[in-house]
C-alpha cells in the first residue's frame, strides 16, 4: 500500500525551518502545497492545546480527508531565530527513520 507523509519543523512564529515529504505513494505536482495548507490550519489548534496541556505528543490534533496531523511540541536552546535546517546530514536521518516506521 502506498503512503507518503509530510514531516515539518514550524518555528515559534509559524515558520517553517525544515519540510521534508517521505513515503512510496507518487509525487503529485501540488501536494507539497497541500500538505503545507493543512500543517499551517492545524498550527491554530497546536497553539491552543500548548498552553492547556504538559503533553508533548498530540495525537490526531487535525484531520483532512486521508490526512491526519501529529504534533510534537518541543524547545531547542540551540535555535537561531529566523534559520532553517539544511543540514543534509539531518535530512538523510529523518528519510531513513522514516522509511524504518512508515
Amino acid at each position: 500500500m502506498a503512503s507518503t507523509a509530510c514531516f515539518m519543523i514550524v518555528s515559534r512564529n509559524d515558520i517553517p525551518i525544515y519540510e521534508a515529504e517521505v513515503g512510496t505513494a507518487p509525487k503529485k505536482e501540488d501536494a507539497a502545497h497541500h500538505h503545507q495548507f493543512i500543517l499551517h490550519a492545524a498550527l491554530d489548534i497546536v497553539q491552543d492545546l500548548a498552553w492547556t496541556t504538559s503533553a508533548m505528543f498530540l495525537k490526531s490534533i487535525d484531520r483532512f480527508n486521508d490526512l491526519v496531523v501529529s504534533v510534537y511540541i518541543l524547545l531547542n536552546p540551540l535555535y537561531l531565530p529566523g534559520s532553517r535546517i539544511t543540514s543534509s546530514h539531518f535530512d538523510t536521518k529523518v528519510r531513513v527513520l522514516a522509511r524504518k516506521y512508515l
